[in-house]
C-alpha cells in the first residue's frame, strides 16, 4: 500500500488532470476526502456548502455533456460537485447557536460569561444583520450605512447581497482545495472545472434554484497524457510582498 503523502508532497503532486485512466478509484476513499473537505476554514463557521458525490455513470455522462464535453468530465471515474448554499444561512446560524448553548451547558442567560454572551450575540444578532436582505435593497442600505460609520471607526464593509455570495463561494473553494489536497495525498487526481451550464447541472442533480455551483471536480487516476504541460507560475517575487 502506498504511503500517504505529506501535505507539502500532496500540494506539489496535485495538478489539474484533463484526462483520466479507465482505472476505477474507491468510492469510500473519495467520500473520506469529502469528509476532510468539511474541515476547511469557513467564514463565521457557517459551513454554507454541500458536496454531491456522483458515481452513477449515466449521471456523469449527463454532467459531462452539460460541462461542454470537457475531457476532465468525460473521462472522470467519479465527480464531486461543490455547492455554495448561502440560502441556508438561517439553518446554519441556528445550528451554531444550538452547538454553543450545549457547549456552554444550557444555562440561564444571566449565567453566561462575557465571552459566551458575545459568541451567542454574534449568531443571534450580527449574522442576521449581515445576511438578511430583500432583493438587494437592504444590502445597499447597509453598505451605505457601514461606509458612513467606517469614516469614524473600523467596520465590516462587505454587506451587500453580492458580497455575501462571495463569502459563501470563498468558503466553498477552501473546502474544494482541502478535498483536492486530500485526494492528492492518496495518489488520486482531480480537475476543478468552472466551465459548465449551471442550470442544466442543477437540474441533473436536483438542486434548488437558490443554490450556486462553486465548481465541479473530475476525479480519477491521471492518464500519461492527462497533464497538458509543465506547471507554470509567475515568479514568486512578483506575488510576495513583505512589509
Amino acid at each position: 500500500m502506498a504511503i500517504e503523502k505529506t501535505v507539502s508532497e500532496a500540494i506539489h503532486y496535485r495538478r489539474s488532470v484533463r484526462v483520466f485512466k479507465k482505472e476505477a478509484i474507491e468510492e469510500e476513499k473519495v467520500k473520506q476526502c469529502i469528509a476532510l473537505a468539511t474541515l476547511a476554514a469557513t467564514s463565521s463557521n457557517m459551513q454554507l456548502w454541500e458536496f454531491y458525490h456522483i458515481i452513477n455513470p449515466d449521471k456523469i455522462k449527463e454532467i459531462a455533456k452539460a460541462s461542454f464535453d470537457q475531457s476532465a468530465a468525460k473521462t472522470a471515474n467519479q465527480l464531486v460537485i461543490v455547492v455554495a448554499r448561502k440560502d441556508l444561512w438561517r439553518k446554519r446560524k441556528e445550528a451554531n447557536i444550538s452547538f454553543l448553548k450545549a457547549l456552554f451547558g444550557n444555562k440561564n442567560e444571566s449565567e453566561y460569561t462575557k465571552r459566551e454572551k458575545f459568541a451567542l450575540n454574534y449568531y443571534q444578532k450580527i449574522i442576521p444583520t449581515i445576511y438578511t436582505d430583500f432583493w438587494g435593497i437592504l444590502g445597499s442600505i447597509k453598505y451605505i450605512a457601514f461606509q458612513c460609520i467606517g469614516c469614524f471607526k473600523p467596520i465590516y464593509r462587505q454587506a451587500r447581497q453580492s458580497d455575501m455570495r462571495i463569502v459563501a463561494h470563498k468558503s466553498a473553494a477552501l473546502a474544494a482545495q482541502n478535498f483536492m489536497i486530500s485526494m492528492a495525498a492518496i495518489n488520486y487526481d482531480t480537475c476543478p472545472m468552472e466551465g459548465f451550464d449551471s442550470l442544466r447541472v442543477k437540474q441533473i442533480i436536483g438542486l434548488p434554484s437558490s443554490s450556486e455551483i462553486n465548481m465541479i471536480l473530475g476525479c480519477g487516476i491521471r492518464d500519461e497524457n492527462g497533464i497538458y504541460g509543465e506547471r507554470f507560475r509567475v515568479p514568486f517575487e512578483q506575488v510576495y510582498f513583505k512589509l
